[in-house]
């Protein structure tokens, strides 16, 4: 059985679509998940990135993007009322939860569909007073020790070179994005181009021209 970490923020659409589609994707393998919320935010600050939806025109493709994808493989989804919006409520919430900066994919599942289903204000405080209600934290999601958790979680995916969201992790391999899922499991089955260098060899390749 392969063990994946699968580390996601509830900010961002691929990341909903990907955990939709997880399980339909690896089907019929043997596998283990754990869900670790991270603060996307941080990724953008520590590479120095804007995120998609502070490109006016990235924006407009990106939500597109999404909702084309959804209902292209059959996942209900909404834009929520305002994008981006603050995410620290629902991965605080999610964290309080859970236990050592994992959560399980029922909580998962509750938040991301709070955000991506109904078209709803995802940051809303009443709606996420409702969320804590339904989900009955084992802590205060406001609590230092679970603020410390999903810094810990975030700081961690940075170390390991995690640069976006969605990211399956699995035997020291990152498969990034939405459309990474395939990709994944093609690893898992054997493929025979993880075998060739070609993973080894990418990394290798010089960088011809910097901007400055």
């Amino acid at each position: 059985m392969k063990h994946i970490t699968f580390t996601f923020d509830f900010i961002s659409p691929y990341a909903y679509l990907a955990f939709e589609k997880l399980p339909e994707a690896l089907k019929g393998l043997s596998y283990a998940v754990d869900y670790r919320p991270v603060l996307f935010a941080a990724f953008l600050k520590h590479h120095g990135q804007l995120g998609p939806a502070e490109i006016p025109p990235k924006r407009d493709w990106t939500y597109r993007q999404v909702l084309w994808l959804a209902h292209a493989n059959g996942i209900p989804m909404r834009m929520p009322a305002a994008h981006p919006f603050n995410p620290l409520g629902l991965l605080r919430l999610a964290v309080a939860c859970g236990d050592a900066g994992l959560v399980n994919r029922h909580v998962a599942e509750t938040l991301f569909r709070h955000a991506w289903r109904g078209g709803a204000d995802a940051a809303d405080a009443t709606r996420l007073a409702e969320a804590q209600a339904q989900l009955q934290p084992k802590r205060d999601p406001s609590s230092d020790a679970v603020k410390a958790e999903l810094k810990a979680n975030t700081d961690g995916a940075i170390a390991r070179g995690l640069f976006g969201v969605p990211t399956c992790e699995v035997d020291g391999k990152a498969f990034w994005g939405f459309d990474g899922l395939a990709m994944l499991r093609a690893y898992l089955e054997g493929d025979a181009f993880f075998a060739s260098g070609a993973w080894e060899q990418a990394a290798a390749v010089p960088a011809g021209q910097t901007r400055r």
